[in-house]
């Protein structure tokens, strides 16, 4: 049985504020949703991302968010991952790169991700954060430096926007 969401998926903000997590390079989707805990979301959420860093699974709020290194949602394409990472409250990711599955399971379910050479160099554990997600820019409220990613496809934030790929395609089919 596959893991199915509780929650509803927040509705689309233009700027994001929030606590950053950081994570190295090479996160892999087992760090993200762990085999053993496939079939139970409470064990999922209980241990998500706990081998990266062991107090994510407690103090993760919600509104937090993720900058990362290269390579974020690596390894088995588990598409539980995204869905893991938001029931914890993630609201975004910020990496240096994505694995492909990862970013495509991200964008349907409605979480941002943006892509910035070398972030993770230029942030802390605990610093605040604000991303203005349509113009790819990323403000560390921390040291008032800004940065800026390519920006995000208009399909895709057309799909962050609807809510992910389900609420569009159901507003789709009303029409």
């Amino acid at each position: 049985m596959a893991i199915q969401s509780r929650k509803k998926i927040k509705k689309y903000r233009d700027i994001i504020k929030g606590k950053i997590w950081l994570f190295p390079d090479n996160v892999d989707t087992d760090a993200i949703s762990p085999s053993q805990y496939l079939d139970n979301l409470e064990a999922s959420l209980e241990h998500t991302c706990e081998i990266i860093n062991k107090n994510f699974p407690k103090k993760v709020k919600d509104g937090d968010i993720i900058v990362a290194g290269k390579n974020f949602g690596c390894g088995s394409s588990r598409e539980t991952a995204p869905t893991i990472l938001q029931e914890k409250g993630i609201v975004a990711i910020i990496a240096e790169s994505f694995a492909r599955i990862f970013y495509r399971s991200s964008f349907a379910r409605a979480l941002p991700l943006l892509e910035i050479e070398g972030i993770s160099k230029h942030f802390s554990l605990g610093d605040q954060i604000e991303i203005n997600i349509p113009e790819a820019e990323i403000t560390n409220l921390s040291t008032g430096k800004k940065y800026f990613s390519k920006k995000i496809h208009p399909i895709l934030l057309q799909l962050l926007k609807a809510g992910g790929l389900e609420e569009q395609l159901l507003e789709e089919l009303k029409n």
